[in-house]
């Protein structure tokens, strides 16, 4: 019987814009776009040029610094245009869809009576191997690395998070697959997460060839760094990997179908979001597909491919990135509130230090948009303030300074190995100086990466 780990500090944000458990339509692949700025550290090399005719599948960009990596077309098509940004820096290459898809026949594989390095092979080839992440500072895995534990978490306590249940509950062939395949690949074990209050009913806690973990609390509980802490964290000279659950359910339908279908569905959310719901789409799906979500004037919102604490802002023009299954709308707040701070009756807005009378109402949902509410301010609070939502035996105040120093001692020291920007992202909300504090962790990472890697 697994073991129900208990988080006491986190905070969930409430909020409002859940999307409803339903599909209201399938994005059918138009303009589609790859995009090497989703992959930390990936130098891409072109691999096609404008004009080139590509299956779904076919390998379209390859890292520089290891050739075996490749980024693949999420859709067929034709490349229509190779997006460039300052110094000629790659930022997209845009598919346009055939009307009727075809895809390169990998093979059926059976990952029972596959070994590690043929599993290695498969993922490398079909260009899913990007789908796993290295801890410490969360690159693109090195496929010459043997990792002392792989980490899977299978719940989400993020804001308006896609449900896990209603997403993945017919891939479980597919998941059991992905998570036998990448039992190969570790020494050690394959360690699946999962919401204690769910799990009693979900296939997932059915799953073979991975150690099972039951967590309850608040989010970030659903952080696969949180729980790579509570169950055994990263040391100095250590390796983990992580793959998030549409990955190991992406590498599953590979080995099981022999395609490369990275399909999902994505939560369309958010306060600004028109009768949220959930699509059918593929990562690349541009924001301009969701215009029934938001109307015909996408001026004054904030696309965030993710969700609302940690995703990137795609802006309107942006594109679904590799790992997220969730779209979140919010209000640019640009509206200035005149002695906002001396006004304790403010019901529509949510404190978690109980500064507005809103606490009084804990089920209510508020329609939060990106408004700071005051200025960033060149000052940090005691330790124990953000320790408070953070679920994690680091101090993250002193880490944070270590990272703006550039003190790489330090930051061994305060537990830079163990987390990355997400795992901040409730102290950076509750800051109340407006510091970005994700932000900093990964300056604090780039200078590991360039000093130590």
């Amino acid at each position: 019987m697994s073991k129900t780990i208990v988080l006491k500090k986190g905070l969930n944000i409430p909020i409002s814009g859940e999307a409803e458990l339903n599909v209201s339509k399938a994005i059918a692949p138009g303009l589609t776009a790859v995009c090497p700025t989703d992959f930390k550290g990936l130098l891409p090399r072109l691999l096609v040029k404008e004009g080139d005719s590509v299956l779904c599948g076919s390998p379209v960009i390859a890292d520089k610094k290891n050739p075996d990596i490749l980024l693949c077309s999420p859709v067929s098509g034709v490349v229509k245009e190779l997006v460039r940004g300052d110094k000629r820096k790659l930022l997209a290459v845009l598919i346009e869809a055939d009307s009727e898809q075809k895809s390169v026949d990998f093979g059926k594989k059976d990952p029972s009576s596959m070994d590690g390095n043929a599993v290695r092979k498969a993922l490398l080839e079909s260009g899913l191997w990007p789908f796993i992440v290295q801890r410490p500072y969360g690159v693109i895995a090195d496929p010459a690395v043997s990792p002392r534990d792989i980490f899977v978490s299978g719940f989400n306590t993020s804001p308006l998070a896609a449900d896990t249940e209603f997403c993945f509950s017919s891939q479980t062939k597919a998941i059991q697959a992905g998570i036998t395949a990448l039992s190969k690949l570790t020494a050690g074990k394959v360690h699946l997460s999962l919401c204690a209050k769910s799990a009693e009913h979900s296939d997932l806690a059915r799953i073979q060839d991975a150690e099972i973990h039951l967590f309850k609390g608040k989010h970030p509980a659903g952080n696969v760094g949180v729980q790579i802490a509570a169950i055994r964290p990263i040391r100095k000279g250590e390796t983990v990997w992580t793959v998030s659950l549409q990955g190991v359910a992406a590498i599953g339908k590979l080995l099981l179908g022999g395609k490369f279908d990275l399909r999902r569905k994505v939560a369309v959310c958010g306060p600004m979001a028109i009768e949220p719901s959930y699509i059918e789409a593929v990562p690349g799906t541009p924001m301009k597909a969701l215009a029934a979500f938001y109307g015909d004037c996408p001026e004054g919102i904030r696309f965030i491919s993710g969700d609302a604490l940690s995703g990137k802002n795609a802006g309107a023009e942006g594109y679904l990135d590799f790992f997220s299954n969730q779209v979140t709308l919010l209000k640019e707040g640009t509206d200035k509130e005149l002695l906002g701070w001396v006004r304790p009756i403010r019901y529509k807005l949510f404190s978690r230090d109980h500064s507005y009378f809103s606490w009084l109402m804990p089920w209510r949902k508020y329609d939060m948009d990106t408004n700071l509410h005051g200025g960033v301010r060149a000052f940090m609070m005691n330790d124990g303030y953000y320790a408070k939502v953070l679920p994690m035996d680091i101090y993250p105040i002193y880490l944070t300074k270590a990272c703006l120093a550039g003190d790489i001692d330090k930051m061994e020291k305060f537990g830079i190995y163990e987390v990355l920007p997400e795992d901040l992202a409730t102290c950076e909300f509750i800051d109340p100086s407006k510091n970005n504090i994700q932000d900093i962790i990964a300056q604090g990472i780039d200078l590991m990466l360039k000093e130590m890697a």
